[in-house]
């Protein structure tokens, strides 16, 4: 007997598939290096450049709080993820847009990494948008 088209998607299961479980760990990966990146600011480790005349500019420690609280934020949805709930999917993107204007603002005083979490961010956003439809399209 052949399951060939006895295939059935689950939308919204348990446990998240393909690409949301792909975005839910690399919120929890961005969320993570944005803690760490806010413990560090809010220490005024000597790691960070700071430079006269930016636009956007605050405190170094201002900052860390920021990246802080946004890196618990985007964490804890990283996690909720996995759960597959719409709203963790919402909530998702909103704090990966989030995050990534706070890195694009952070660009002068940790410019590689931050450009390294701005493409997190964008692959984080691409993968909750376009992962359900293209979940049920192969299941």
């Amino acid at each position: 007997m052949t399951t060939a088209g006895m295939r059935h998607h689950r939308t919204g299961g348990v446990w998240a598939s393909g690409w949301t479980a792909f975005a839910g760990v690399m919120m929890i990966f961005g969320g993570a290096m944005a803690i760490v990146e806010g413990i560090a600011a809010i220490a005024e480790d000597d790691v960070f450049v700071t430079t006269r005349n930016y636009t956007y500019n605050f405190s170094l420690t201002s900052w860390g709080w920021i990246h802080l609280v946004l890196g618990v934020l985007v964490l804890a949805a990283g996690i909720a993820l996995f759960g597959g709930a719409l709203w963790a999917r919402v909530i998702g993107v909103a704090l990966a847009g989030l995050s990534m204007i706070a890195n694009f603002m952070w660009l002068p005083y940790y410019p590689v990494w931050a450009v390294v979490l701005i493409a997190v961010d964008a692959f984080v956003i691409w993968a909750l948008c376009a992962g359900r439809s293209r979940e049920a399209r192969t299941g």
